[in-house]
């Protein structure tokens, strides 16, 4: 698994809660670009940084932005996706294929769920995770190890009801275990450096920060 700390990636902010955190803060800072999501570029502008590109269907941009950032707009007004993926979609279209997302938790829950559950749509074509303001969320295609701590805090998530898990390194194992919700392989712990997961189908991995 490529570790995307280590190689030039792209930041989209969606327009969720602008992140807090040092953590996902420290990812936009040292991002190589930053995409924003129509409406969030606004919030990055209070922090000192600016977009590269701003993707989206431009319903929530005011005017004085949009002026402002003509060269760098990319306006998408298909109604059957939301901005992220627009966002995630025309990233793929550029070639930038390592991708850190922010902002797309904190308001809505049927945002934050949806915009979750779409990270096992981007991981076919891109190397993506999501950092929320507690954590790192990954999605997953096939058996993976997962660097962390001991003691860290990990959930897992199965977009397949029907995926078979079996964990190795976690407090409590999962032996061939079918995820049926989603509260049911949560609040899982590390008990070294790494753990590992060995299935077939999609989940979606949280480790807690800290």
């Amino acid at each position: 698994m490529i570790d995307i700390q280590t190689i030039p990636y792209t930041v989209i902010v969606a327009d969720g809660t602008f992140p807090t955190h040092d953590i996902p803060l420290g990812y936009l800072k040292n991002a190589k670009r930053i995409i924003c999501c129509d409406g969030s570029a606004q919030n990055l502008l209070l922090t000192g940084m600016q977009p590269d590109a701003i993707v989206g269907d431009m319903d929530s941009l005011n005017d004085e932005l949009a002026n402002r950032f003509a060269d760098r707009i990319y306006l998408d007004e298909n109604q059957d996706t939301n901005d992220l993926t627009k966002a995630v979609s025309w990233c793929s279209d550029m070639g930038y294929k390592d991708i850190v997302i922010v902002g797309a938790t904190g308001k809505r829950e049927d945002h934050t769920l949806g915009n979750i559950s779409l990270l096992a749509e981007y991981v076919r074509s891109v190397n993506v995770i999501m950092v929320t303001e507690t954590g790192i969320l990954r999605p997953l295609l096939k058996s993976s190890a997962i660097s962390c701590f001991a003691g860290q805090q990990v959930s897992i998530f199965s977009i397949d009801p029907e995926t078979e898990v079996t964990s190795f390194g976690l407090r409590y194992p999962l032996n061939k275990t079918k995820i049926l919700n989603w509260w049911y392989a949560t609040l899982n712990e590390s008990l070294g450096d790494s753990f590992s997961l060995e299935f077939n189908g999609r989940l979606i991995v949280y480790v807690k920060f800290f």
